[in-house]
């Protein structure tokens, strides 16, 4: 055999070997990346209330992205964070607390989604909106404490402290207060269309001290879900009262992506 032609299989046998290291380095890194953790909020509330679960996924290497939601409507929500799914590397946790729970149920069935978190959260079925669930059971006292203006409704300070963020201190139930947006009060008849859970797999946190949405009807969404449920002693905001709590919820979800 020629030289050259000896030089010439030992060239393809390198880069045919070169390739393959490649795939392999490649495939073992795709294998062992993290999902990225993407959070919704709900209404009276702002991408900041995952404050205390973001810096320690951050530290665990997790790339973190939290939507900032109009809560203008499911529609305007859900366009929302699509965009945001959209930033994301490979496959997704996707979180949602109250109403942010009707979010991730629309925005979940992306394909890219692999796991739903339900912080205190709906979890509606298609046709369902949030009144219709809400009316499902008995009442909380939270409508005791909703101003109305122009058709957007915030809670009143005695609200976040009676209702919303019952088990923060004063000053973390300031912000609270502070920062809320006003919520359209169409939001409450807006229907589904996708129901997620039903294709994904779902985790769910009650918070049975809850007296923003019925802790029954979480239970009861959770089991229809077949969501992983913890129960939590907390009131509305469990991410920013139990963190640790939730966290380890959400890392559980996280880690069960990719198995």
């Amino acid at each position: 055999m020629k030289k050259s032609t000896k030089a010439l299989l030992a060239g393809i046998v390198a880069g045919v070997l070169s390739l393959g290291s490649t795939v392999v380095a490649q495939t073992g890194d795709s294998m062992n990346k993290k999902p990225t953790i993407v959070f919704v909020h709900g209404l009276w509330a702002d991408g900041s209330c995952w404050s205390k679960v973001i810096a320690p996924l951050v530290d665990k290497g997790y790339k973190v992205l939290s939507v900032q939601n109009p809560t203008t409507s499911l529609s305007d929500d859900v366009a929302a964070t699509k965009r945001v799914l959209d930033r994301a590397d490979g496959e997704i946790v996707l979180v949602g607390h109250s109403w942010g729970g009707s979010v991730v149920t629309e925005a979940g069935t992306d394909p890219r989604v692999k796991a739903l978190v339900y912080i205190a959260a709906y979890a509606p079925d298609k046709g369902e909106t949030v009144g219709s669930l809400t009316e499902s059971v008995a009442p909380t006292i939270l409508p005791g404490f909703l101003q109305n203006a122009n058709g957007y409704l915030t809670l009143s300070k005695e609200g976040v402290v009676k209702a919303f963020a019952t088990d923060l201190s004063p000053k973390e139930q300031d912000v609270v207060y502070a920062v809320q947006p006003p919520a359209s009060q169409k939001v409450f008849g807006d229907v589904s269309v996708n129901a997620a859970w039903r294709t994904k797999p779902s985790w769910y946190v009650v918070a049975s001290e809850d007296n923003t949405i019925n802790p029954e009807l979480e239970k009861r969404m959770a089991k229809r879900a077949n969501a992983k449920t913890t129960i939590l002693k907390s009131n509305h905001v469990a991410m920013l009262s139990k963190p640790n709590e939730v966290l380890d919820v959400i890392l559980d979800a996280a880690n069960s992506v990719g198995r």
